[in-house]
C-alpha cells in the first residue's frame, strides 16, 4: 500500500494532481483544500489513500494526515464513497467537518452537494465517537476537570447559545487558562460568544 508520494508537481488542478516521481507520473484525486495548500509549489509530499476495485485503481491525495484521516472515516459510512468524501473535504475543512459531526449540525453537512438529510444523520451517528480522537499526530489537549467544562456548557446552552459554538469557545479558554472556576469560565465564554 502506498503511504505517500514525493516528487515534482507536473500538473495541478482543483480536482487532481500529477506528481512526477522517478519518471512515473502519479495521478491522484485531491480536494480543494489540498489544491489551495499546494498551489504555487513545484514539489510536494502527497499523502495517499488507495481505492482498489476490480475495474479501477484510484489514488486520493492529501496535504496533511488529518485530512486523510477524516477522508478514511467518511468512507466507512454507508452511502459515502470516495468521491462524496472528497466533495465534503472540498466544501469544508477537516476541522469544520469534525465540529459539525461533534455538534450534530446536520445543516452544515447537508450544505455539501450530494449530502441529503439521511446521509448527514448517518455520518453524525457513525462518526460522533470516532472524530476528535488522537491519531498519534497533532496537538492533544487534556482537560483535567471535565465537570467544570460540562457545567459551563450546560449553563450556556440553557442561555440559548449553540452547543458547537460553546464547545469551541470553552475548549479555547480551558486551553489558555486551566484553573478557572465554573463561574469564571462562563463569564469568559459570554465575552467571546
Amino acid at each position: 500500500m502506498i503511504d505517500y508520494i514525493t516528487g515534482r508537481i507536473a500538473e495541478l488542478t482543483p480536482a487532481y494532481i500529477i506528481i512526477d516521481n522517478g519518471g512515473i507520473g502519479w495521478f491522484a484525486n485531491i480536494s480543494l483544500t489540498t489544491y489551495s495548500r499546494l498551489e504555487g509549489k513545484t514539489e510536494c509530499k502527497l499523502l495517499v489513500h488507495e481505492v482498489i476495485r476490480e475495474d479501477s485503481h484510484q489514488l486520493y491525495g492529501f496535504s496533511d494526515r488529518e485530512e486523510r484521516e477524516m477522508f478514511r472515516l467518511l468512507i466507512t459510512v454507508s452511502g459515502v464513497g470516495a468521491a462524496t468524501a472528497r466533495m465534503m473535504l472540498s466544501s469544508l475543512t477537516h476541522h469544520e467537518l469534525e465540529k459539525a459531526i461533534l455538534g450534530a449540525d446536520v445543516n452544515i453537512l447537508k450544505g455539501v452537494k450530494g449530502i441529503g438529510l439521511k446521509t448527514a444523520q448517518r455520518i453524525i451517528v457513525d462518526l460522533k465517537d470516532k472524530v476528535g480522537k488522537p491519531t498519534g499526530t497533532g496537538e492533544i489537549f487534556v482537560f483535567t476537570d471535565n465537570t467544570k467544562r460540562e457545567e459551563a456548557l450546560s449553563a450556556l446552552v440553557m442561555l440559548g447559545f449553540g452547543k458547537s459554538a460553546v464547545l469551541k469557545v470553552l475548549d479555547r479558554i480551558i486551553r489558555d487558562e486551566k484553573d478557572l472556576t465554573v463561574e469564571e469560565l462562563i463569564k469568559r465564554a459570554l465575552k467571546s460568544l
